[in-house]
């Protein structure tokens, strides 16, 4: 486990220092300088580029690759070809050359150099080539020519500057100036020159002007006096011709004006044809026109009146049917109406019967007990019991209909239904009443009053409250 560990730790020590290594081998140049990498492998030259340096083996010295601008002067006056002594001020344009080779010489000379440094050390050689062309040149063509000038201090410079690795960009002079004020001087005379052609070539140009002027006078006045007599000629042959011209109007208007009146009598009576023709066309036209109108609205009008027919008795169908649609649905309204009553007024007709009979019953239970002792009474006073019995018991059952104002009943044989069950309602009573009391009421009445009385009395009396009003009507 040890072991391992230290195995671990020795190879994180071996890639920190692979990486500090690494950092501190890599380098890289910006454009405007050359990095310099010599010493254990062959010299090499890095431009705007990374590379690897072995570290404590090779090292690195940098060359700027700048454009330096060099004050050049003379110190102090220099006598030209003429012996005129003159100064002059100059401004160069040096770089390192971009050559490896013009480099490997400057980097003999400059390397780790600031600009400041390189500028000093080449004022000297650039200073002794500018006083060696001043010697072979008159202050004259220096002044009249700064270009020739220059251009040769720039060829007499770069043979000294390319052994130092420098190349010259430009070189402009910004002055001359001398002891005796001989520039002044030639000034002097190039503007008294200047002057003095300047005032004779004004006095030629009065002169030249003043020529100009009459000869352009004369051919002026020339001019005119000829175009006055060519407007005069004109001005009569113009005349002659308008003569001539009015001349030969006058017979064609002559001409013209009888054409004219033959034309125009001719184009009356083509008009007045033409006129003619038009109306009968028109009037037929018209004619035409109307029978068609005429035919148009007489299929427009039975059109509408069609139409409005067939508007008027869909109208009445539609309303018809609406006034039938309109009736049945009242009908059936008043039909369920008038069920539902009837129903109502039988189901209470029915309760109340149900409740009399109860009532019947639970009397006959208190009667039954009174119903022996009254039979030595004998069969006269049972009867006479029950005649005077049924007519109040009538009268109950059709106590309900005496609080109805009006019964309507459809269908045939509702109102003999009606007074069924009445009478039904009637005979349950009876019926009751001989069941609770073991009478045959029926039996009696039949042998106290005979045959003749038991046909009369098949049903029984149902006595009807003037109350009420029972009225039949057939269906609608």
């Amino acid at each position: 486990m040890l072991e391992n560990m230290v195995g671990l730790l020795i190879g994180c020590i071996v890639i920190v220092v692979l990486v500090v290594l690494l950092a501190v081998s890599y380098v890289k140049s910006p454009p405007d300088t050359a990095y310099l990498i010599s010493g254990f492998r062959k010299p090499r030259i890095l431009i705007g580029r990374a590379g690897i340096r072995i570290p404590f083996l090779e090292r690195v010295d940098k060359l700027s690759l700048k454009m330096f601008s060099v004050d050049v002067k003379t110190t102090d006056y220099v006598p030209n070809a003429e012996y005129i002594n003159v100064k002059v001020d100059a401004t160069v344009k040096i770089r390192i050359g971009q050559s490896e080779e013009m480099m490997t010489l400057a980097s003999k000379f400059f390397l780790n150099e600031s600009e400041e440094m390189i500028i000093k050390r080449v004022q000297d050689t650039l200073e002794g080539n500018m006083r060696e062309i001043v010697g072979q040149m008159r202050l004259e063509e220096m002044v009249t020519d700064r270009k020739a000038f220059g251009e040769r201090v720039q060829e007499n410079a770069i043979p000294d500057l390319e052994k130092m690795g420098l190349e010259m960009i430009s070189f402009n002079v910004q002055s001359f100036s001398d002891q005796n004020n001989v520039i002044e001087d030639l000034g002097i005379d190039n503007i008294s020159q200047i002057k003095k052609g300047a005032a004779v070539a004004k006095a030629q140009a009065d002169r030249d002007i003043a020529i100009a002027q009459a000869q352009a006078a004369k051919e002026a006045n020339d001019a005119k006096v000829q175009s006055e007599m060519e407007i005069a000629e004109k001005q009569t042959a113009l005349a002659v011709r308008q003569a001539e011209l009015k001349q030969i109007s006058d017979v064609k208007k002559a001409e013209a004006d009888a054409a004219y009146s033959i034309q125009s009598e001719q184009q009356r009576k083509t008009i007045e044809v033409a006129s003619a023709n038009a109306d009968i066309a028109k009037a037929e036209r018209t004619a035409e026109l109307k029978s068609k109108e005429v035919d148009v609205k007489k299929q427009t009008l039975d059109a509408e009146i069609r139409a409005k027919a067939d508007a008027e008795r869909y109208a009445a169908e539609q309303e018809a049917e609406a006034e039938l649609y309109r009736r049945t649905k009242e009908a059936e309204a008043k039909m369920i109406e008038r069920q539902k009553e009837a129903e109502g007024i039988r189901a209470v007709g029915e309760a109340e019967a149900e409740s009399i009979r109860l009532k019947a019953l639970a009397e006959a239970e208190g009667i039954d007990k009174k119903a022996e002792a009254m039979k030595k009474y004998g069969e006269a006073a049972v009867i006479e019991m029950i005649m005077t019995a049924l007519p109040e018991i009538a009268k109950n059952v059709a106590e309900p209909l005496s609080k109805v104002d009006k019964i309507t009943m459809y269908g045939e044989g509702n109102s003999a239904k009606l007074l069924s069950d009445i009478v039904n309602g009637t005979t349950q009573v009876t019926e009751g009443i001989s069941a609770g009391m073991g009478i045959d009421i029926k039996s009696l009445i039949l042998g106290a009053l005979g045959g003749k009385m038991a046909a009369d009395t098949s049903a029984p009396v149902v006595v009807v409250p003037q109350t009420a009003q029972i009225t039949e009507t057939e269906n609608d």
